[in-house]
């Protein structure tokens, strides 16, 4: 497989270097290719995510397929707009002329994508990068291999000549990340992340990393406990507890979280039923290896609810469990359906228990105390700051999504992906006639030395002779000494 990857980026960046991709038409045809093909093949889709992550329809649909058929909707009433020149103003020093900036694409991307939403972080960074005109090198991830092997069926047979797949594992990763791209979009841990940029520095090629982290929550007894419980339950158990922006660990007082690990087990119910693992409703564990991982985690734990577990399905009940800073479950993302209860003192503590760890992902915060948003607003930093809900902030288009320091770098979806995948390019326009620059041109005298200090720079230091400081036109009137005393 390996040995097709060079003739595949090829094939991509002879179709951009066409020129064919900066017309909009191109590219509203590709973004409705892409929506045409979720419309089309979107059952198909549904079944290999049920396959794979035994995901339920309707959730297929919320995460995944609708969720990338709203992005390209969005994008598409709005791409013209988004695309127009923007005008700047011109220093009257320099007129007449004009300026602007516009957007023009880099070339090929590539796009690695994650397991945990596999048809969504695959389709929704190359919606973007099709929208700003470029061609698209996409490798789904091996760890979801159903949903893998329809994005190589039916990408093709849709976007012929403008997204090209590349399935396989490590080697095939490795193989691509020694090509020229011009942009490279990974989704995935911090690990592969630090190696995807060590790879992208031999072509000095921009990346964009989007890393995950441990998402912190954190409640006070300010807020409806058993509202607040049911939308951390759906937050966290969502996809079984394998996405990027879940709630990781849940920090409060004492009180807040006793009463907690009373409500959440009833929240769990309300959603999956007394049994989750009859619901069709709840997930699995994608494969093996994390399965063992999870379970050896929460073999240290202090389980408060769940803790159940199938080995053979896979399966892992929606757990709580009471945490101190220490646990290994404090230690790394846990991506997993284990929600541990960290007591802190108050949002004084949490907020420096926060600031203590890498930036997150995602910070939630349950208050209905107006000075405690302000406080986590301005004293914490994260990808993402959402008050009163997890996750949720994925569905407002006009919102950026990204990490910072350890949880990523960059930003996408909506406007936010035209900009990632372009280029802002300066445009300035000067007619030769009048030539106004010969107010800068050499020889200077007296005159020229005004205009630039008082037009061109007037809040430069111009400099004359060996250094010293332009002062007057009039050398005949010095400016007056000051006294010692002052």
């Amino acid at each position: 497989m390996t040995e097709d990857i060079s003739g595949q980026v090829a094939a991509a960046r002879a179709v951009f270097n066409s020129g064919a991709t900066r017309s909009l038409a191109w590219r509203t045809e590709r973004l409705r290719a892409v929506r045409r093909m979720l419309t089309e093949r979107g059952q198909e889709f549904a079944d290999a995510l049920r396959q794979d992550l035994g995901k339920h329809p309707s959730e297929a649909w919320l995460t995944e397929i609708g969720f990338v058929t709203a992005e390209i909707s969005h994008t598409l009433r709005n791409l013209t707009r988004w695309l127009a020149p923007e005008r700047s103003a011109v220093p009257l020093a320099l007129q007449p002329a004009s300026a602007q900036i516009i957007r023009e694409p880099l070339g090929v991307v590539l796009v690695i994508a994650p397991w945990n939403y596999p048809v969504q972080l695959l389709l929704a960074p190359a919606v973007g990068a099709l929208a700003a005109g470029n061609t698209v090198v996409v490798k789904p991830s091996e760890v979801a291999p159903v949903t893998s092997a329809a994005m190589q069926r039916w990408i093709p047979q849709y976007l012929d000549s403008a997204v090209f797949v590349v399935e396989g594992g490590a080697a095939e990763t490795t193989a691509l990340l020694t090509e020229r791209f011009d942009h490279i979009f990974y989704t995935g841990n911090g690990v592969v992340g630090r190696l995807v940029m060590l790879a992208a520095a031999e072509h000095l090629t921009p990346v964009t990393l989007e890393l995950g982290g441990k998402s912190p929550v954190y409640v006070d007894d300010s807020v409806d406990l058993p509202a607040t419980a049911m939308r951390l339950a759906w937050g966290k158990y969502l996809n079984a507890g394998q996405t990027c922006v879940a709630p990781d660990y849940v920090l409060g007082s004492a009180a807040v979280l006793v009463e907690l690990a009373r409500l959440l087990p009833l929240a769990i119910s309300a959603l999956y039923g007394a049994n989750p693992r009859r619901s069709t409703e709840y997930g699995r564990i994608v494969n093996d290896r994390h399965f063992q991982r999870l379970v050896g985690l929460l073999d240290t734990a202090d389980v408060i609810t769940g803790g159940e577990r199938d080995a053979d399905s896979r399966y892992l009940a929606p757990t709580v469990v009471c945490a101190g800073a220490a646990s290994p479950l404090m230690q790394e993302e846990i991506f997993g359906p284990v929600l541990p209860l960290v007591e802190t003192s108050d949002a004084d503590e949490a907020i420096r228990f926060i600031n203590e760890r890498d930036k997150p992902l995602s910070l939630y915060v349950f208050t209905e105390r107006a000075e405690i948003k302000v406080r986590f607003t301005e004293q914490t930093s994260s990808g993402a700051l959402c008050f009163g809900i997890p996750a949720a902030h994925l569905l407002v288009p006009g919102l950026p999504f990204g990490g910072i320091g350890a949880s990523g770098m960059g930003g996408y979806h909506g406007r936010f992906s035209v900009d990632t995948f372009s280029h802002r390019k300066a445009v300035l326009d000067k007619p030769l006639k009048p030539d106004t620059m010969r107010l800068v041109y050499p020889p200077f005298n007296a005159l020229k030395n005004l205009a630039i200090r008082k037009v061109v720079a007037p809040n430069a230091a111009v400099c004359g002779p060996a250094g010293a400081k332009f002062r007057r036109a009039d050398p005949r009137k010095p400016r007056p000494e000051r006294s010692a005393s002052r």
